[in-house]
């Protein structure tokens, strides 16, 4: 059985690196700039920016795009809120494409089909670990003049015939929250093979200051202490992370593939617990895309068992839980009141229910367990015990 450290030696030794340096400007940020190189070639990527969170990443990434009022951004309804409340940050409207029923991923017709001539981006979500089919998206973002913004939070390490996500979209998006593949508590990075896309990445995650470029996220005590130095060229966020932040991600980094290979292989327990049984399917996985499993996920036949008996049953026999699929994007309280804070003046966009009916069935019939086991012997564990769930509804 394999069991290694969710938090190793690496991770305080880099942290006190910076802790010895005394965030003095002179070594200040060396961790976040190595994090940026390392990851961009990890990801086969020319370029990284780090960022505070993978909200900000988003949202940067659209005001990259050139996205703003009375623009319309194509996003999945079923995932974490942040993929839809990043296009309001930009004062933009969402349009909510329905899924595929058998990868619960945004479906690329259903992308098209929501396509105006208002259309600026699009933004896939690699749900649960499962890449996008960023080809299709891709050759649909080509024909109609669109910036495809890939939401990679859940996705570390996947791959989409041949080819690691953060890798082929305009810009990826990529969170270090609490519960991803690789964390530093929070945190995001943006890849892009794109310079100018970069540089504007850079900038207004860094207030706008114009001495700030691609090689270098940080202004010096050289550029302020001139009286005439200018700051700023352009409006832009102080979306900039900590070196401690960037210490803890870039030795998550150099661990990264032993981080991935754990939730691998509580994924492939699950798959095995569950095989036979008729009235649970898992998410599947095309042939030629590699799932990192951020989260194993099935869809229960609730004519069969309910859902809340069925996750009532797994924590009786000593499961650690069951978790329910997010509430649809527009189906939140914050859409049903268009509760945008000024915003509702300029975002338009139908949000009645009916409008993703794929995503609507499956949501309420979506059980997510977890796959953040760092000792083999608990997925192992966890996955008897949903198999004995199982057999006391058969």
């Amino acid at each position: 059985m394999k069991k290694i450290e969710r938090i190793s030696t690496l991770e305080r030794e880099y942290v006190g690196r910076v802790l010895d340096g005394q965030f003095k400007s002179a070594k200040n940020y060396c961790m976040v700039t190595e994090l940026e190189k390392r990851f961009a070639e990890k990801m086969g990527a020319k370029y990284a920016i780090a960022m505070v969170n993978g909200t900000v990443t988003l949202h940067c990434a659209l005001e990259a795009s050139g996205v703003g009022v009375g623009d319309e951004v194509i996003c999945p309804p079923l995932t974490m809120s942040s993929t839809n409340i990043c296009i309001l940050h930009a004062g933009a409207t969402p349009v909510f494409a329905d899924i595929d029923p058998d990868t619960f991923n945004i479906s690329p017709a259903a992308i098209e089909a929501k396509i105006t001539p208002r259309t600026k981006a699009i933004i896939p979500v690699s749900l649960y670990g499962l890449p996008c089919d960023i080809d299709a998206i891709m050759a649909i973002a080509e024909k109609h003049g669109l910036t495809v913004i890939e939401d990679d939070a859940q996705c570390f390490l996947g791959t989409c015939r041949g080819r690691v996500t953060g890798s082929v979209a305009h810009m990826c998006s990529f969170s270090f929250q609490a519960s991803k593949h690789m964390t530093s508590g929070e945190g995001g990075i943006v890849t892009t093979n794109d310079p100018d896309l970069a540089l504007k990445l850079r900038r207004y995650s860094g207030l706008g200051y114009g001495s700030i470029g691609l090689e270098k996220g940080r202004i010096t005590k050289e550029d302020i202490q001139s009286p005439t130095f200018e700051r700023h060229v352009v409006m832009g966020w102080n979306y900039r992370p900590s070196d401690l932040c960037g210490a803890v991600a870039l030795a998550q980094l150099e661990r990264l593939d032993e981080l991935v290979e754990m939730r691998i292989l509580a994924a492939n327990h699950f798959l095995d617990a569950v095989k036979g049984c008729s009235w649970l399917k898992p998410q599947a996985v095309p042939e030629g895309f590699v799932n990192s499993w951020w989260a194993f996920v099935m869809e229960l036949d609730t004519d069969k068992v309910g859902w809340f008996d069925f996750r009532r049953k797994f924590m009786e026999l000593g499961g650690d839980g069951v978790y329910g699929a997010w509430m649809l994007g527009y189906m939140e309280p914050m859409y049903r009141n268009r509760a945008f804070l000024g915003r509702e003046k300029v975002v338009g966009g139908d949000y009645s229910k009916g409008i993703c009916p794929v995503a609507e069935r499956l949501q309420p019939r979506l059980l997510q367990f977890k796959t953040d086991y760092f000792d083999e012997a608990d997925s192992v564990r966890q996955a008897d015990i949903l198999r004995q769930t199982i057999e006391s509804f058969s």
